[in-house]
């Protein structure tokens, strides 16, 4: 650990958040500011604000550019001690219609922001992966971070890349990083409208009283967890690494898409009508994650159970009818 990072550590931090205008990226601007920080926000132009709350704070500044643009990176590193990273050109189901544009879009956009990053004196990188694709098909339950990784789509091989890369710049340069294998995030602000996020889709076509579509027989596990704890998560990683640079991040507890629609109908108050489809070739049977590297290193758990979480989030829908 340099002197530099020992004077930073507990004090405000000049951050650059990637993709801060985003689900994740807009709670992180907002718990990041809210614990005393300077924060940037670097999004692409025209992307919805989904929280505002933030725009009229001091310490806030938004750029707008593209990760594929090295003088809007270089612009956006200026000045920043800490930089998340949580853009994604592709989703899961797409990535493998087009493996080069995964490629060329995130991959090499990240490598050179990691070369920027180091002429900048940037201190950390903090890069959200997957927790769901890296993996590939599990062999072993729950899934540790010493499990082989051996993803089965586009988008967990070009994360898991990136996690390579910056293990490299760290050993090359000193570039400090942490990687969160985030599992499937949800709650506020995210897009009802979107072909990604069961929860949240779920939730939106009960209640416009749309039919849902379900891959497969609904058996399919995955591990959900609230935005809230997601964003405690990359807060608690903030300082200075002090032995491993990857830890899972999931809620401890598996749930199959029908339990989550059963969910989903409890706290709505509706019958959701069911249309089961062809199970998808990428999508493993199972998937939970184990967090306790997290817990014991990072002093890191989820706290808001699925129920309390889901609730919150239709909560939510339901005060915001144009939302998603």
């Amino acid at each position: 650990m340099s002197n530099s990072d020992i004077i930073l550590m507990g004090l405000p931090k000049r951050c650059l958040v990637l993709g801060g205008r985003g689900f994740i990226g807009s709670h992180l601007v907002d718990a990041l500011l809210d614990a005393g920080n300077f924060v940037r926000c670097f999004d692409r132009p025209h992307v919805t604000t989904l929280g505002e709350d933030h725009l009229a704070n001091a310490n806030f500044e938004l750029y707008e550019g593209d990760l594929s643009c090295e003088a809007d990176i270089v612009a956006a590193l200026e000045g920043c001690d800490i930089c998340y990273h949580l853009v994604s050109t592709t989703l899961p189901k797409s990535s493998n219609a087009d493996p080069v544009f995964d490629v060329e879009s995130n991959l090499l956009g990240t490598i050179r922001l990691l070369n920027h990053a180091v002429k900048a004196g940037v201190k950390k990188i903090i890069y959200v992966s997957s927790g769901g694709t890296v993996y590939g098909m599990p062999e072993q339950m729950p899934i540790l971070e010493t499990h082989p990784t051996e993803p089965t789509c586009s988008y967990g091989i070009t994360k898991l890349a990136i996690e390579k890369y910056l293990a490299l710049f760290n050993q090359l340069h000193g570039l400090d990083y942490t990687v969160l294998r985030i599992a499937n995030p949800y709650g506020e602000r995210q897009r009802i409208h979107a072909s990604q996020g069961a929860v949240a889709v779920f939730l939106g076509k009960v209640l416009r009283s749309e039919p849902v579509e379900i891959w497969g027989d609904g058996s399919v596990v995955r591990d959900y967890i609230y935005i809230a704890d997601v964003v405690d998560a990359l807060l608690a990683v903030i300082e200075p690494t002090e032995s491993e640079h990857v830890f899972n991040i999931g809620s401890d507890r598996g749930l199959s898409l029908n339990e989550v629609l059963i969910q989903v109908e409890s706290v709505t108050g509706q019958v959701a009508v069911k249309r089961y489809m062809p199970s998808r070739v990428f999508d493993v049977p199972r998937n939970v994650l184990s967090i306790e590297r997290a817990k014991y290193l990072i002093g890191w758990s989820p706290k808001v159970s699925f129920e309390q979480g889901i609730s919150r989030f239709a909560d939510w829908l339901l005060q915001h009818p144009n939302a998603g």
